[in-house]
């Protein structure tokens, strides 16, 4: 399941959390942000458990976006501990999602 995550709730579901968050920022009028929609669902199915997905309307939640310096859309952070510990810019195919969230994973243990 994809959570919307907004400025209000940024710090207790991603920061807190106690597994890695992939964070999509997006914005709807973002055509490549389009095309990456369908590979955020399948990642969140396929880790459900293991890492929280969900995304960042920037039009909506500027301060979030703000502090994280997003320059260009679609951009995904992965989060662990509080930290961002990969970034991938770009509409990317899945395989590299893939290789940045099996980095974060690994590093856990």
């Amino acid at each position: 399941m994809v959570t919307v995550f907004t400025d209000e709730n940024f710090e207790k579901e991603v920061l807190e959390s106690s597994i890695p968050v992939l964070v999509d920022f997006y914005s709807n009028k973002c055509a490549p942000c389009k095309l990456i929609l369908s590979v955020v669902d399948e990642i969140s199915c396929e880790y459900e458990g293991e890492l929280k997905v969900g995304k960042v309307n920037v039009e909506e939640n500027r301060a979030t976006w703000a502090v994280y310096g997003i320059k260009a859309l679609p951009t995904v952070l992965l989060f662990k501990k509080g930290e961002v510990a990969e970034k991938v810019i770009g509409a990317v195919q899945k395989d590299i999602f893939i290789e940045k969230i099996n980095l974060v994973l690994e590093s856990e243990t």
